[in-house]
C-alpha cells in the first residue's frame, strides 16, 4: 500500500469525454421550449461547475485549497483486500476494494460536494440548495457548505427521509436544513402532493424542488450525480486506485460498481477504462428499478419537472415513480450520458440484482470482513461474489477490483426491515 498520501492523491481531475469512442449527444432545450434549459443552468450553477460541466479538457487542475480539504477528510481513502471474502468462496481470484466508507461522511458524494462548496464561495454565495436520495449527497452537502462558511438547504426524498431519519439527523448536525420531498416549498411539490398526498417520492421530483427553491430565492444549486461534471470530481477515486494498485504490483482484470446515477462507477472506473487498462467493467443497479434491462437510450430530463436541458441517456422516463426500495441511492431513472454510451457501445456491463440477493452479499460481507456496506454498495459486492465464483469454477487468477462506495452504518434500519420482510417471505 502506497503510504504517501501527496503522491498517491491526484494533482488533476480526469474527464473521460475527450476519451469516449464517439462524441457525447450534446445537450439540447426541447423543441417550442418556453425557456432555455440550458441558460437556466448559467443561472443555478456556480460558474466554475458549469464550465467544467461544458469542457472537453481531458484534465483539470484541482485546486489547491480543494485538495487540501480532500487530503483534511481523509483521502486517499484504504484499498483493501478483501482475503476473508476469497476464502470464503474458495476463489483462485483476488478482490481488492476502495473503501469510500472511511471519509467523514460515509461515502464517496464529498469528493464532489467539496468542490462545489469551494467554487460557489468563491463566487461570493451565501447559501447553496440540493436534493438528496439515499441521504449521503445531502450529508456531504451540509458539511462541505459549512465548511466553507455557506447555508444548506436539501430536499430529502420522502421514502428516504421515513426510512433514515439519522441521516436527517447528521445533515442537520451539520448545519443543513432538511425537507422530505415532496414539499408545499414549491409549486411542484404542491402539485405532486395534490395528485397523491400519499406519494413517496423520488430523486427527480427532489431534484425539481430544488431547482425551484433556487430560482425563486437565488440560490446556488449543487448537482449530487448524473452531469457529467459530478463524474469529473469523482475521478479521484479511480485515479488514487490505480496508484495503489501499482504500488501493490497489480493489474486489475475486472471493475466494478453500483450505479444510481453514474457518479461513483464512473469516478472509479472511467479513468481505468481512458487508459486502457482493465478487462471488463461491470456496472450494477437494483432489479426492482431495472433501467438496464428495461429503459431506453434516449433524450429525456434529469429531472421530474423537466427543468434540466434533456441529456441523451439511459432512462425510465423521468416520470417514473420508483418503487420504494431498500436502496433510496438507487431509485434514479437514468444513467449519466456518459457512462451510458459507454454502455450502448458495449464497453461497459451491466447486472442487476434484488433485495434477496443483495442481502445475502451484504451479510456474508458482513461476516468475513467485518464491514456493513450501504446497500447501494451491496449491489456491487452480489457482483463481485459471483465473478469470483466463475472464477473458481474455471480455474481463473484473475483480479477483481470494486468500489465500496458508502459504509451502512446509518442504514441498519434498512437492514432491519430486509431482514424481517425475507423472514416472513420464507415463513409462507
Amino acid at each position: 500500500m502506497v503510504n504517501n498520501a501527496e503522491e498517491i492523491l491526484p494533482k488533476y481531475w480526469y474527464n473521460i469525454i475527450p476519451d469516449l469512442p464517439k462524441p457525447l449527444p450534446p445537450p439540447r432545450d426541447p423543441l417550442g421550449a418556453e425557456f432555455s434549459r440550458i441558460d437556466l443552468l448559467r443561472t443555478i450553477l456556480p460558474k466554475e461547475v458549469l464550465r467544467q460541466q461544458l469542457t472537453i479538457e481531458r484534465y483539470i487542475k484541482i485546486p489547491d485549497e480543494v485538495r487540501e480539504r480532500y487530503l483534511a477528510i481523509g483521502r486517499p481513502t484504504p484499498l483493501l483486500r478483501a482475503k476473508r471474502l476469497e476464502e470464503y468462496l474458495g476463489t483462485p481470484a483476488k478482490i481488492y476494494f476502495k473503501f469510500e466508507g472511511a471519509t467523514p461522511t460515509g461515502s464517496h458524494k464529498i469528493n464532489t460536494a467539496l468542490p462545489q462548496a469551494y467554487f460557489a464561495m468563491e463566487e461570493g454565495v451565501e447559501h447553496v440548495v440540493t436534493e438528496t436520495g439515499a441521504g449521503q449527497w445531502g450529508t456531504a452537502t451540509a458539511l462541505a457548505a459549512t465548511m466553507y462558511g455557506m447555508k444548506s438547504t436539501i430536499f430529502m426524498v420522502k421514502i428516504s427521509y421515513e426510512q433514515k431519519p439519522m441521516r436527517k439527523s447528521i445533515m442537520q448536525l451539520y448545519g443543513g436544513e432538511v425537507y422530505p420531498s415532496p414539499t408545499d416549498l414549491t409549486e411542484f411539490g404542491k402539485k405532486i402532493r395534490n395528485e397523491r398526498p400519499d406519494h413517496p417520492g423520488s430523486l427527480g421530483i427532489a431534484m425539481s424542488e430544488a431547482i425551484e427553491y433556487a430560482l425563486n430565492n437565488h440560490l446556488k444549486y449543487l448537482v449530487g450525480s448524473v452531469l457529467d461534471v459530478v463524474i469529473l470530481h469523482q475521478s479521484v477515486i479511480g485515479q488514487e486506485t490505480m496508484a495503489q494498485l501499482d504500488e501493490l504490483g497489480e493489474e486489475p482484470d475486472v471493475l466494478i460498481g453500483c450505479v444510481g446515477g453514474g457518479s461513483n462507477f464512473g469516478g472509479f472506473a472511467f479513468p481505468f477504462i481512458g487508459n486502457g487498462r482493465g478487462k471488463k467493467y461491470v456496472a450494477v443497479a437494483s432489479a426492482e428499478i431495472p433501467k438496464f434491462s428495461t429503459g431506453e437510450y434516449k433524450y429525456d430530463f434529469p429531472d421530474s419537472a423537466g427543468l434540466l436541458p434533456l441529456v441523451k441517456m439511459i432512462t425510465m422516463g423521468n416520470n417514473y415513480v420508483p418503487p420504494p426500495i431498500y436502496a433510496g441511492g438507487l431509485r434514479y431513472h437514468g444513467a449519466a450520458p456518459s457512462l451510458s454510451l459507454l454502455m450502448k457501445e458495449g464497453i461497459v456491463g451491466w447486472r442487476e440484482y434484488n433485495e434477496n440477493q443483495i442481502f445475502e452479499a451484504a451479510q456474508i460481507f458482513m461476516r468475513t470482513q467485518g464491514i456493513v456496506p450501504a446497500p447501494e454498495s451491496s449491489h456491487a459486492i452480489r457482483a463481485v461474489i459471483e465473478e469470483a465464483l466463475e472464477a473458481k469454477k474455471t480455474g481463473r487468477k484473475e483480479t477483481i477490483v470494486f468500489n465500496l462506495s458508502g459504509h451502512g452504518l446509518l442504514d441498519l434500519p434498512n437492514y432491519d426491515s430486509m431482514m424481517r420482510r425475507i423472514v416472513k417471505n420464507e415463513q409462507r
